[in-house]
């Protein structure tokens, strides 16, 4: 499997920028997986990224790239996608680039069904910018924008994601592993938007102001603090307090943007060679 990941890496960009224990080199991992057992076209396949600790993925991945500007990733991406439908488009964005600056490019994207494949990094915290607080960071978490603790409560983004109108919505973990690899696959075969949420860690700029310990540590509590959605609902109400719910969260169909924008240019074009005989 190593073997079949390294075809898909620029590994002349190695080794990575990330910190150590940082979770994001397993979620990329996991990502490249998916890619790998979906098949799909690698030679028809973008990346896109936006400004942040995950969206410097993109600079290790042997696909055609664009490392575009803060919050923008989404924006970019939708232009791709309706200039070459025929492309697999990827999103990669975390907590702050995608919900904060980015979020109105997120709930607009889900709007339209276009068909990409959003994977966000969530580690909580805008890790690589100077450890602000984002719209993911838990309640009464510190950062340096919340050195009391953040009173401000997080979006539930697989929820607002939901609401906004993807038709399929997935939680892993870099814990989980296999689920989160399964989770992308499920996304790949969506033809609409689809958003899965990455949960990852970041030991030195959430972590140690937190006091939550070493990565390993951390790494287990993604474990501990999840439970999976079909075990879930055989549980009481009580039992639930205070976890995530992991695995596919939802799932429909939904007419897709760009092939309802290449119908009405061909009704356009139809009605254009009619006026003409």
């Amino acid at each position: 499997m190593l073997k079949d990941i390294e075809q898909f890496m620029r590994m002349n960009r190695l080794p990575h920028i990330w910190c150590p224990g940082c979770g994001n080199g397993i979620v990329m991992k996991a990502m490249l997986e998916a890619v790998h057992e979906s098949g799909i076209d690698t030679k028809k396949t973008v990346f896109v990224s936006g400004i942040g600790c995950s969206s410097r993925a993109t600079g290790y991945l042997n696909f055609d790239t664009l490392h575009t500007t803060h919050g923008r990733a989404l924006a970019f991406a939708t232009g791709v996608k309706l200039a070459k439908p025929e492309l697999n488009v990827f999103v990669v964005t975390g907590d702050g680039d995608g919900t904060a600056i980015g979020g109105n490019h997120l709930i607009h994207a889900a709007r339209r069904n276009i068909d990409l494949n959003v994977i966000l990094f969530n580690n909580n915290i805008y890790g690589m910018t100077g450890g602000q607080y984002s719209p993911l960071t838990p309640h009464g978490k510190s950062a340096t924008t919340a050195p009391y603790g953040n009173l401000e409560r997080p979006f539930d983004i697989c929820e607002l994601t939901k609401s906004a109108g993807a038709t399929y919505v997935g939680r892993g973990t870099a814990f989980h592993t296999k689920q989160l690899t399964e989770l992308i696959k499920a996304a790949i075969q969506n033809k609409g938007f689809s958003f899965v949420e990455a949960m990852t860690i970041c030991p030195v700029s959430y972590g140690r102001r937190n006091k939550l310990g070493s990565a390993p540590q951390m790494i287990k509590a993604l474990k501990d603090n999840t439970v999976n959605v079909k075990a879930a609902e055989k549980l009481e109400a009580d039992k639930l307090v205070g976890k995530f719910l992991i695995g596919e969260l939802y799932k429909e169909t939904a007419p897709e943007y760009t092939a309802s924008y290449d119908a009405l240019i061909a009704s356009f074009a139809k009605e254009a060679d009619k006026n003409e005989q």
